[in-house]
């Protein structure tokens, strides 16, 4: 999207035509509904611009700006390599307390752009003009000041804005940025902060409380959940047990976080406690086994303590391969309260799509899949050729100990599914060899000697879906598996 010249704009009156240009110039991918009372107040501030500024005519700003995957709205946005303006146009009948407190949740979400920056707001009714002061207070402002500001401005940008918020500046893992979760560099969702909010009041109630929230690899639910608990450690002492691998990074924030307690939980390992807490948050349930929740549930009798999960919802996954496991056993306690959450952060669409259908291909493909590459290897000397051409391209290979690991050595370009939990990559490469294959009823399957279960399918399942950008399949003498691969990616 693209900044727009606001007096251009404001040339004309109707609003069809106007809605049309609008997105002639900011190159927005889709028409921008544009309210009449809004489209008088932008010509009131472009005409007000003119008292003040010889060539206010000239101005650009970026105009109805929503930061990608959180959703926050910004009326303008006026962007150089020193600051950032940023305008918001009311009609009127807002209280000041309104007013200060959407400049001051501006701020919050523009301090990632590391500059200086300048809040106002301007209704247009009350032909007033405001301004959120260094302090935080909302005072008068004045259109000499706004001027001077926005003529102090030069070389603006005037690329896509999208550009300046990249996820990555925002949408942080704390296992994975430990250092930056504890600076509080982080946002969360409109949609995760209501399920906070549903949360933390549910707790108010009387009565032992079991809750959580689920949703597909992506949608933040590990910031949700360390977010909840540095929340609720400000007033208790709360206890953290991770079901994934990030020994290490739980060993940082444990040391720095004094009201919080971090337990690293091993499969098959009896949980090992110190103390009692206010509250037990649970994350990467969906790898809990039923000793271990009988375990965390007798706690939470014994301490009176609330328990809260998070968990993926893996239902792309064959039910054979999740049965006795995780979501299921979660879902199942007396009670339980549920949360949803829907909004993909990390994984892209594309991505998202192609890895459900190699959970469950249903035969019905609509889409291209560009960011997806798949190559074929008659055996492990081609595999272990096709896997270093992708790790110079940039790919992690995520390898699984029990599928012929290729190159299977933690490092800068490679690393075990176990421990790459919760993280994130841009590219992503994994191996799928000949103990895969397509049930009859089109589910992944992996086919294993003896009764011991395996978490093969649940590995390509939770480690593509690390991946923000690309992801690479290399099928290992698999004719089967590789012909339905092909039949995905070509609708």
């Amino acid at each position: 999207m693209k900044p727009v010249n606001i007096y251009t704009l404001t040339r004309i009156s109707d609003s069809k035509n106007l809605e049309r240009l609008e997105r002639q110039m900011s190159g927005r991918g889709s028409f921008l509904k544009i309210k009449e009372w809004e489209t008088k107040g932008l010509k009131r501030f472009s005409e007000k611009l003119e008292e003040y500024m010889v060539d206010a005519w000239d101005l650009e700003f970026f105009y109805s700006f929503t930061m990608p995957k959180l959703g926050k709205e910004f009326d303008l946005l006026r962007v150089d390599e020193e600051s950032v303006v940023n305008v918001e146009l009311k009609s009127g009948n807002v209280t000041d307390e309104a007013i200060q407190k959407q400049l001051a949740q501006n701020r919050y979400y523009l301090a990632t752009l590391g500059k200086n920056m300048y809040f106002y707001t301007y209704l247009s009714e009350e032909d007033r003009l405001m301004r959120l002061s260094n302090s935080g207070h909302l005072v008068e402002s004045t259109w000499d000041e706004l001027a001077t500001v926005l003529a102090r401005q030069t070389d603006c940008y005037r690329g896509d804005i999208e550009d300046l918020f990249k996820e990555d500046k925002y949408l942080i893992s704390p296992l994975t940025d430990p250092g930056r979760f504890l600076r509080q560099e982080y946002f969360l969702t409109f949609q995760q902060k209501d399920i906070k909010k549903t949360i933390l009041r549910n707790m108010d109630k009387e009565g032992m409380l079991v809750q959580g929230f689920t949703g597909l690899p992506g949608t933040g639910k590990t910031i949700l959940l360390y977010d909840i608990a540095m929340e609720l450690s400000k007033w208790e002492r709360v206890c953290v047990f991770h079901f994934g691998s990030h020994a290490r990074e739980l060993e940082e924030l444990d040391e720095r976080l004094k009201r919080i307690d971090f337990y690293y939980c091993e499969a098959g390992s009896r949980i090992d406690v110190n103390g009692d807490y206010y509250a037990i948050l649970v994350d990467e349930g969906h790898r809990i086994d039923k000793e271990a929740l009988q375990q965390i549930r007798d706690l939470s009798i014994r301490w009176k303590a609330p328990i809260i999960f998070s968990y993926d919802s893996e239902e792309a996954v064959a039910p054979e391969e999740r049965d006795g496991y995780g979501a299921a056993l979660i879902e199942s306690i007396p009670g339980f309260v549920k949360f949803n959450l829907t909004n993909r952060i990390r994984l892209n669409t594309e991505l998202s799509a192609f890895i459900r259908c190699v959970m469950r291909v249903t035969g019905n493909h609509r889409r291209e899949y560009p960011s997806v590459m798949v190559a074929y290897a008659s055996d492990a000397d081609e595999a272990k050729k096709i896997v270093s051409n992708f790790q110079k391209e940039d790919y992690i290979y995520i390898y699984d100990k029990t599928v012929n690991p290729i190159n299977a050595t933690d490092g800068e370009d490679a690393i075990e599914a176990g421990r790459a939990t919760c993280k994130e990559f841009d590219n992503v490469l994994m191996l799928m060899d000949d103990s895969f294959v397509y049930t009859p009823d089109g589910y992944l399957r992996a086919v294993t000697e003896g009764d011991d279960r395996d978490f093969r399918v649940k590995n390509i399942f939770h480690g593509l879906s690390r991946a923000k950008e690309k992801v690479a399949l290399v099928v290992i003498n698999n004719e089967q598996v590789f012909d339905v691969l092909l039949s995905i990616l070509q609708k």
